[in-house]
Parts: C-alpha cells; structure tokens; sequence
C-alpha cells in the first residue's frame, strides 16, 4: 500500500494499492466523504495513466484539488515503477 500526504486539500492522505498498473483500492483520509469516496470509485479498476489524464490540473483551492491529488500521488507510484 502507497500512502500519499496530500498539500492543499481538506484530505490529509490518501492510500493507494495498485495491482500492476491497475488501480485497485483507493481510500482518502478526510476530506468531503461523499466526493472523496466517488473519485475513489472512479479510480479503482482503471489503468494508472487514465485516471492521471482524467484528473491531472482540477482544481478547488490552492490551485489543486483531491482529485488533482491524487493524480500527482498516482505520478509518484509510476516513476517508481519505471
């Protein structure tokens, strides 16, 4: 499992466990529940870069956004999977 300290968000973290290079779980700690758990969702099952494109740059506050979050979390799980 790869937990994430997020920056900027009302989320503090986010933990991540890939099976490959697919999404498998996703869980936010804090944050609005009900986005929290519906971009977690989302995620699981996908391929890592598809769920990177797809939530890369939204942003809330701050200039990011926990889904923006989580993109850069899931950038950090794929370079050191190079």
């Amino acid at each position: 499992m790869y937990a994430y300290r997020t920056k900027g968000t009302c989320s503090s973290q986010i933990l991540i466990e890939m099976d490959g290079e697919t999404i498998s779980k996703v869980q936010f700690v804090g944050g609005c529940t009900g986005n929290t758990q519906g971009v977690a969702r989302l995620a699981e099952g996908r391929k890592i870069n598809d769920v990177i494109d797809l939530l890369k740059g939204i942003q809330c506050r701050g200039g990011t956004s926990c889904p923006d979050q989580l993109a850069r979390a899931l950038e950090e799980i794929r370079a050191q999977m190079a």
